[in-house]
C-alpha cells in the first residue's frame, strides 16, 4: 500500500475539518496518509517540540510515495511550499490541489515555482482520480 503525505495548512478549524475529510476521501482510495496535524502535531512537551515535529514530518517526506498539497489561498502556505519544494528535490511526484479559484493573474495560477514543481489539480474529484493509477501495481 502506497503512502500519501497530505501537505496543507492547518491553523484554523476550517482548514483542519478540510484536512481531515482530504484524508479520508484519500484513504478510500486505498493509500495510507500521514497528515501532519495529526501524526506529528500531538507532541505534548515543551523541550524540544519544533524539532521532534520536524523531524516526524521530515521522515514522513522520505517514506513517502507520493505528496499531495493542499495550495488554496491567495499565496501557498509556507510550510507546504517548503514540503513542495523538498519532495520535488527528493524526486517524489507532487499533486497541488488548488480549488480556490485566485490567481496571480498573467503570472500563473500560483508561483511560479510552485506551479512549476507540481501536477496542478483544480478539484477534489480530479485529485483522486489523478491517484487511481498510482496506486495501481
Amino acid at each position: 500500500m502506497k503512502t500519501v503525505y497530505l501537505a496543507a495548512p492547518l491553523f484554523s478549524e476550517a482548514e483542519c475539518d478540510f484536512n481531515r475529510k482530504l484524508k479520508d476521501l484519500i484513504i478510500d482510495e486505498g493509500f495510507l496518509v500521514f497528515l501532519p496535524q495529526e501524526d506529528s502535531n500531538n507532541i505534548h512537551v515543551e523541550k524540544k517540540r519544533q524539532e521532534i515535529i520536524f523531524n516526524k514530518n521530515l521522515a514522513a517526506l522520505d517514506r513517502s510515495d507520493i505528496i499531495v498539497a493542499v495550495i488554496d489561498g491567495a499565496d501557498v502556505d509556507s510550510g507546504t511550499a517548503w514540503e513542495i519544494g523538498y519532495a520535488y528535490s527528493k524526486g517524489k511526484p507532487v499533486l497541488g490541489l488548488k480549488t480556490d479559484f485566485r490567481t496571480l493573474g498573467i503570472e500563473g495560477t500560483v508561483n511560479l515555482m510552485i506551479e512549476r514543481s507540481i501536477v496542478l489539480c483544480t478539484s477534489v474529484s480530479e485529485l483522486l482520480n489523478r491517484l487511481k493509477p498510482i496506486q495501481e501495481p
